[in-house]
């Protein structure tokens, strides 16, 4: 058993919160600032003329921080507030009259940088004879969109409390908003959800409308824990010119603040896992946790914190603090001849956040905020059935970050100004070992299979990022023309520590005594490289070392990434029902210098915006519009590039060899496009036991270059067309048609590609002709001999000429509780995605015939069904049961090597089995991803029963995911090479169950909330 201590921040973990804590306290003596610039529009409205009315008062009202304003609505019947606080929530109403009785809408909550729309229907005095009339003019979810074209849902925090959420992981909520989808990745940490069917790296993640990306691969970076949010809302086409930097979507999540009233929570969840959970027979599949690393049967997990929000000053400072801790239990089975046993390993995430906010008087306000995380996934040794991985192999993931941010907001009469700072460092080791200075060493048996992995885990990932990021942001309101400017700078500095073992990979191979030793042996699940010897009885000379390689060049190495943007904005209501917002944003990014220089960058990113909202009536609007979207150059193509590069004569002779056959272009500058990457080297054979030898080769493998063109940022045209309909006070149904049009995406290009004859595939009718279909198969030395560059080495560099069109309808219906006893949403999405590029690593099956990829992403489906539904029994009781239902995945046909002797049927090389690359030589005739899996079905259920103690109130909750115990082999959050999105064999064949969605789990929670 692993012992367990009581882990302790590292020093540069301590270095970075101590940065983030005394910039913070430092902020707080200096500029006055605000939170998260948010505006309101509210529309008066005759329903019995049926039209706008001017000249109306409207009363705006935040009793939860104090605030108190008074408008009157223009000439088109609006009122507008810019640069108010997303603390508390707004009554904003239009007191009874000579002309109308009352009109009011309360519990308006706002949502960082976006504008809501609020219509007050007010209804002539003389219609009625009754003493008092009020009338409701809608409620929170149930607002009609009257400002622009932006298509977007939102969850607030009551749908989150009532939602079954694994963890209280907000990530694991947001399928259930329109157009996203659990998503299949290329890593294990890869982002769980896609939006549009699109690859969920390039999805940008805000809290509070900043940035809250993981910049070297994507994801978010700090996992927001459902307790800190008040809002998570999906814009998923024509949004603002204010968003930028991707051409897929946003999620922005809205946090928590205080206000006048004391509240709080303090919390315990469990997932017991067996014998409560269930089981598909002896075939029950891994599972994930919520770092997305796989897990099986002796999982649980084991949560509490507490939040607490109030006021410092009563109408003046506020505070809110959260605090969240959880600790996963998990087995692993070490399973090796002479020893077989359970290795015991745990998970740590802790998520702190804070955020304080004041008004300094009645135009500048200010909060500072401050999140950090601790993640810790131990990779205690053993495998999920079963492994040969000593404990003195284990390693544990780190994935550590903190952010702090001041957002700073001036309001005056027709002016808003937002000023925003926010410094966030992460610190993602891939893989800290527990041993870090000792070598590796892979015990093999007589016919050399692996049976032992001692010592270090072989490998080096420590990336490191400093972000600083600056908002200034304008509005101005002149007259029927509310108009925006603004700059958003946001600069990234990179470190890495990549490569191999700089300690040495030892290969031994034993004879059959020593086989025989090793299996009668009595070992400890923690033996290391030092102490195998021993253990066999044998002097370490008399082992046997097939292979060694080590890291020559430990080193850490990267580049800063800038990212500028620009970007002016008008919305103009040029009649009563009619908003006209154009807009217009410019980006830069530096990496698209590439190998290429300065004169290489992307400088043209402009970016027209166009929307148009028309209101039909009161309740119903129409809205559409068109926008161009630019993508931010994901970190690691460029670090790919520099970690997988040389500078070696001989390397750099190769690349020459390439600009003289025109491969590359003529004034490529060599010096350029090469670095000092890191490099691995090996010797085979004659090696003694732990003995490092000087005199080792450097290994050829693959090199990847910097483009010397440069890089385009890849470019999305959306277009949108849409209805809102609200029905009564509390339904709202709304219809989206999206089409996307993805230009410039990245994707692989290799250099050395042989010069094929013919297009070195196999036609389906030459198989059905083939005596012996191995006898197709190309061999990799006639290929290797077809190279430009002789020696058969892949040289490859990242390019950005991808595409991908999307088209979608899209129905929604959402029924807010008001004064019922149940709620709910229904989501449809039709949709369709094809690509020809999937990822940065997607290379073409053969010699960059980009033409035969397009096909289905791997994200796409048909048919996406998506229901919540919250009935209120008592009021104590809640129940909600959410479900969803998809069409199948695709399917990639590959071919059977034990049909053709090999996978690789173009003899390039390349066989399909990388983790972080999705694709791969295909059965002969099949198109890419051209199956389907079957539909994925589930329900989740949840219900929670409260009695008030005291002052508050105690919540006993119970969670079921998976209700029906369904085995869905398609639908779930998964890793593309373990998935069951390869198959081997040609289209139609039976189905290979190589993993599920999970099977039935239970989670329970006790909450006390005042």
């Amino acid at each position: 058993m692993t012992p367990h201590t009581t882990p302790t921040l590292s020093p540069q973990s301590q270095r970075a919160l101590w940065t983030a804590c005394l910039f913070l306290l430092l902020a707080g003596f200096t500029a006055p600032n605000a939170h998260g610039q948010a505006a309101l529009e509210v529309h008066a409205f005759d329903v019995e003329a049926n039209e706008s009315v001017s000249g109306a008062v409207v009363h705006l009202v935040n009793e939860g921080i104090g605030f108190e304003s008074t408008r009157r609505t223009d000439d088109q019947g609006t009122a507008q507030w810019g640069g108010l606080s997303t603390a508390g929530a707004y009554s904003v109403f239009i007191e009874e009259n000579d002309r109308f009785y009352e009109a009011r809408v309360s519990d308006v909550e706002l949502r960082a940088d976006a504008t809501r729309s609020v219509t007050l229907v007010l209804r002539p005095v003389a219609e009625y004879e009754l003493d008092e009339v009020v009338v409701e003019g809608g409620r929170s979810v149930a607002d009609v969109n009257r400002v622009n074209g932006e298509v977007s849902s939102s969850l607030s925090a009551a749908s989150l409390e009532n939602l079954p959420v694994e963890g209280r992981n907000f990530t694991q909520s947001l399928y259930r908003l329109p157009n996203v989808t659990p998503s299949t990745g290329f890593f294990a940490e890869a982002p769980n959800v896609s939006i549009n069917g699109a690859n969920g790296l390039y999805t940008n993640y805000l809290i509070d409308g900043m940035d809250n990306n993981e910049q070297f691969l994507g994801g978010p970076q700090f996992d927001v824990p459902t307790g800190i949010v008040k809002d998570v809302t999906v814009l998923t086409s024509t949004y603002s010119a204010e968003y930028g930097r991707t051409g897929n979507g946003i999620f922005n999540v809205t946090t928590k603040s205080g206000s006048n009233q004391w509240t709080g929570e303090a919390f315990y969840l469990t997932r017991p896992g067996q014998p409560l959970d269930g089981e598909f027979g002896a075939d029950t599949p891994t599972q994930r946790d919520l770092s997305g690393n796989t897990v099986k049967s002796g999982f649980q997990r084991q949560q509490g914190g507490f939040a607490l929000g109030g006021p410092i000053v009563a109408d003046q400072t506020f505070l809110h603090v959260s605090l969240e801790h959880t600790t996963d239990f998990k087995n692993n089975q070490l399973d090796a001849p002479g020893v077989r046993q359970t290795i015991d390993g745990r998970n740590h995430l802790t998520y702190a956040s804070a955020r304080v906010d004041h008004r300094w008087n009645d135009q500048w306000r200010s909060t500072a905020r401050l999140n950090a995380n601790r993640v810790h996934i131990e990779n205690q040794g053993g495998g999920l059935t079963g492994g040969a991985t000593f404990a003195s192999a284990a390693n544990t993931e780190e994935r550590d970050g903190v952010h702090a941010a001041l957002q700073n907001t001036y309001t005056g009469d027709n002016l808003v100004y937002e000023s925003n700072v926010q410094y966030s460092w992460f610190n993602w080791d891939a893989g800290n070992p527990q041993n870090p200075n000792s070598p590796r060493v892979t015990v093999q048996d007589t016919s050399g299979s692996d049976i032992a992995f001692l010592g270090h885990p072989g490998f080096q990932f420590d990336s490191v990022e400093n972000t600083f990021q600056v908002q200034q942001k304008l509005t101005y309101q002149l007259g029927s023309h509310t108009l925006k400017a603004g700059l958003d700078v946001l600069t990234s500095d990179h470190r890495l520590a990549g490569g191999g073992n700089p300690n040495g990979n030892y290969v031994v191979r034993l004879d059959a005594a020593q086989t025989e030793a090793f299996a009668n042996a009595t070992l400890s699940p923690s033996l290391t490289p030092s102490e195998l010897p021993r253990a066999l009885g044998v002097d370490p000379q008399a082992l046997n070392v097939t292979n060694y390689s080590v890291e020559l060049r430990p080193s850490t190495f990267g580049r800063r990434q800038n990212l500028v943007g620009l970007y002016v904005e008008d919305q103009f209501t040029p009649l009563p029902d009619l908003t006209v917002t154009t807009g217009l944003r410019y980006d830069y990014d530096s990496l698209t210098e590439g190998g290429g220089g300065a004169d290489a960058a992307d400088y043209n990113n402009l970016a027209p915006r166009l929307s148009l909202n028309y209101a039909l009536d009161a309740r119903t609007t129409l809205r559409g519009g068109y926008g161009i979207f630019y993508d931010k150059i994901v970190y690691a193509v460029t670090s790919d590039a520099l970690e997988s590069n040389s500078n070696d004569p001989a390397f750099k002779n190769d690349i020459r060899t390439l600009v003289e056959k025109g491969i590359l272009p003529e004034n490529t500058d060599v010096d350029e496009v090469t670095f000092n990457g890191t490099r691995s080297a090996q010797r085979d054979g004659a090696v003694g036991y732990l003995q490092r030898p000087s005199d080792v080769t450097p290994l050829s493998g693959g090199r990847r270059i910097l483009n010397p063109n440069g890089y385009e940022n890849p470019q999305t045209h959306q277009f949108s067309l849409g209805v809102q309909r609200q029905f009564g006070d509390a339904w709202l149904a709304y219809v989206d048609l999206i089409h996307t049009r993805s230009y410039d995406l990245f994707r692989i290009r290799e250099l050395n590609t042989p010069d094929y004859p013919g297009d070195g595939d196999i036609s389906a009718e030459e198989l059905a002709n083939a005596d012996d279909p191995s006898d197709l198969v190309l061999d990799p030395d006639e290929v290797d001999d077809l190279r430009p560059v002789p020696g058969g080495r892949s040289i490859t560099m990242t390019e950005t000429e991808g595409e991908a069109r999307y088209w979608a309808a899209n129905f929604n219906l959402v029924k807010d509780r008001g004064d019922d006893w149940y709620s709910g949403r229904l989501s449809y999405t039709l949709s369709r995605l094809r690509n020809n590029t999937g990822d940065i690593n997607f290379r073409a099956e053969t010699a960059n015939q980009y033409g035969d990829e397009w096909g289905p992403s791997v994200n796409d489906r048909r048919h996406v069904i998506s229901t919540v539904g919250t009935v209120y029994p008592t009021d104590r009781l809640r129940v909600t049961l959410a479900s969803l239902l998809q069409s199948g995945q695709p399917i990639n046909w590959v071919p059977d090597a034990s049909i053709f002797g090999t996978r690789d049927l173009n003899g390039d090389g390349r066989e399909y089995g990388a983790q972080y690359v999705g694709n791969s030589d295909r059965w002969p005739g099949a198109e890419r991803n051209s199956g389907r899996l079957p539909w994925s079905y589930r329900f989740d259920l949840s219900v929670q029963y409260g009695w008030s103690i005291g002052a508050g109130r105690v919540v006993a909750r119970a969670d079921v995911f998976n209700v029906l115990n369904t085995k869905n082999l398609s639908g779930f959050a998964n890793n593309a090479t373990q998935s069951n999105q390869i198959q081997v064999g040609p289209p139609g064949s039976d189905i290979e169950e190589k993993n599920a969605g999970p099977p039935r789990q239970f989670q329970f929670g006790l909450r006390y909330e005042f």
